[in-house]
């Protein structure tokens, strides 16, 4: 109710089509506050969009398309999924940060093919958020003049008034950090217009702040944080319903004019999509219209991917360097960057230039606004992109993944470092709990390639998947592995690297931990052991697939021990013992840390005869 004057304002500078929701060069319209949905819905009811009454008379109800908080992909209209608050600010950075890169590949003088706008709707309570002074920062470093910030400054959370945990002036924060600002009432539709109509001249960023009332209209409760979340009630909605001028008894009725005025969206939204067609078809250079067709339509086959050889030894957050590259050469919309560790995650582009022009972005050392706004560029419908930082640091970034995941999004996570073989940094920066936290989070699918050759396979199942995916790689170098006489696929998540005859013992490992099997194997061996070796570079994948497939990979008449230097409790679903971390690391060099810890060749033997 609060931002409902605004919402009506912003309706006439929307450029975008309700029969069209997927349009390239429409404007973005990021909700930050998703608890704010019923606002959503009903904007995109009037609009036009595939939302019906029965919708929003579902509000909140199991298998109702209008969930408590917007979820993209789940209803018509929803740019992005928001509700954890600050991730709609860094998705609409990410939005304008797309739009940016890809007027610099489309336009030309005298062809502009991408001119939108991306307005993003904010409260104080995403303003409070970490994650909106990373993404923020960036957004007026990057000069993004094609970004508009309404702040809802309405003074209040759920507990109360602001002033009880917040006293910074936000119009100076904002300055500081590069922005244009301008404060309105938010609740006069003049100066709502003309603030408006003043983004659209700017050479920076905008924020609108719009100083409002919640609960804006309701009689009883307006500037209350009593209206937060809690239900008017139905005395003070019909005395409110009174008040407006409208029928109080009438209950989701809209007037015939003001659904005639809002559903002129449709018309002028085929209209603006008619226009932009015909510049296309007008375009007066080829190449324009090709490379819009190639990052529309992807060919992922003209990918060539470097060799790497039996007998080589290379950590494989080098071999995924070489893969960036490969697929950087052959895809025009692959793109990305590293929260300032490109050097140590080898994820720079060679040769592609920095981001806005070119394809290196960074990120500075942002991690979570780094991965919110890689959502949106994901989500922009024109790139591949790419986010990196330390495996470790895969915790500042964990609700973004999180999110990424919910929307079945392709975002590539590069993520280094990853295990005690970190070292001498100590048990600050070597990750235990993380592969574990990954695999138990749904549709995210984390792969720990043993080597180049294995990445390379990785990466092509990354690819076909909806889905986020995660690579964790090594710092120290990894032996490039046999594969002649290996048994099963890579892509099904895992595969017999040795297969042995009639085996009495499986070991399983992945990563750096899979040469390590190979060797413990050829020692059990000598005792007299048949031993398969199973490498899993995907648990979530491997753990989709059927009964036959994993049976003949980890055969369940064998004993069957683990390897891994993570916390490993996922692998006691397959396996009898696992060999794993159960403490954090510790500040020495990587053999003394893998021999401390009990990943030796000894300590196979000894929890196979154990067992």
């Amino acid at each position: 109710m609060g931002l409902a004057d605004i919402a009506v304002v912003l309706s006439k500078h929307l450029k975008h089509n309700p029969k069209n929701s997927k349009w390239l060069n429409r404007d973005r319209l990021v909700f930050s506050g998703g608890h704010a949905s019923s606002l959503i819905y009903s904007l995109l009811y009037l609009w036009g969009y595939d939302v019906s009454i029965d919708d929003l008379k579902n509000f909140r109800q199991f298998g109702s398309k209008t969930a408590g908080h917007p979820e993209y992909g789940h209803i018509d209209g929803v740019e992005v999924t928001t509700g954890p608050l600050g991730q709609g600010i860094a998705n609409a950075v990410g939005f304008a940060m797309a739009g940016k890169y890809a007027g610099n590949l489309l336009n030309r003088e005298n062809a502009e093919v991408i001119d939108h706008k991306v307005y993003c709707l904010c409260g104080d309570g995403d303003l409070q958020e970490g994650i909106s002074y990373e993404a923020c920062a960036l957004a007026g470093h990057l000069k993004l003049d094609n970004l508009v910030l309404i702040y809802d400054s309405n003074n209040i959370t759920i507990e109360g008034d602001t002033s009880i945990a917040w006293s910074e002036n936000v119009e100076k924060r904002f300055k500081a950090q590069g922005f244009k600002v301008v404060e309105i009432d938010g609740h006069n539709f003049d100066e709502i217009d003309n603030a408006l109509n003043h983004t659209k001249n700017q050479s920076r960023p905008t924020l609108i702040i719009a100083k409002t009332k919640i609960g804006k209209g309701s009689l009883a409760h307006e500037g209350s944080h009593n209206c937060h979340g809690a239900p008017l009630g139905e005395d003070d909605i019909k005395a409110s319903k009174k008040s407006a001028g409208l029928n109080p008894e009438a209950k989701f009725s809209v007037e015939e004019d003001v659904l005639i005025r809002f559903r002129c969206a449709i018309e002028e939204g085929e209209l603006y999509e008619k226009e932009w067609n015909h510049l296309l078809k007008e375009l007066p250079y080829r190449e324009q219209n090709d490379l819009l067709e190639l990052m529309l339509n992807p060919d992922f086959s003209k990918i060539d991917y470097p060799k790497f050889n039996d007998g080589d030894s290379v950590a494989t957050r080098d071999s995924n360097g070489k893969i960036l590259n490969a697929i950087a050469k052959a895809m025009p919309n692959f793109l990305g960057g590293s929260a300032d560790l490109s050097p140590s995650n080898k994820t720079t582009l060679h040769g592609f230039g920095d981001f806005p022009n070119g394809k290196n972005i960074h990120f500075g050392i942002r991690e979570h606004a780094m991965a919110g706004i890689t959502n949106a560029i994901s989500l922009y419908g024109l790139f591949l992109p790419f986010s990196a930082t330390f495996f470790i640091f895969s915790d500042y970034l964990k609700p973004s993944a999180r999110i990424a995941s919910l929307m079945g999004i392709k975002h590539f996570f590069v993520w280094t470092h990853d295990s005690i073989g970190v070292g001498e940094d100590g048990p600050t920066h070597q990750p235990i709990e993380q592969l574990s936290q990954f695999r138990a989070m749904p549709n995210f699918y984390t792969f720990r390639p043993a080597d180049g050759n294995e990445n390379i396979e990785s990466w092509k199942s990354a690819f076909s998947l909806n889905a986020p995916s995660g690579f964790v790689l090594s710092r120290q170098k990894l032996a490039i592995l046999d594969t002649t006489n290996s048994f099963g696929e890579i892509s099904r998540g895992g595969y017999l690297i040795k297969k042995a005859h009639n085996p009495t013992i499986t070991l399983i490992a992945t990563g750096s931990e899979v040469s390590l099997a190979l060797e413990g194997a050829k020692a059990l061996e000598k005792k007299g052991e048949s031993v398969s070796v199973a490498s899993i570079p995907c648990y979530d994948l491997f753990n989709e697939q059927d009964t036959n497939y994993i049976d003949s990979i980890i055969e369940p008449n064998t004993k069957k021990l683990a390897i891994e230097a993570g916390s490993g409790t996922e692998w006691y679903r397959f396996a009898d013992d696992v060999i794993c971390m159960s403490s954090f690391g510790a500040s020495a060099p990587a053999n003394k840390l893998f021999e401390h810890f009990g990943f030796t060749i000894e300590n196979i033997v000894k929890r196979v005869q154990a067992l």
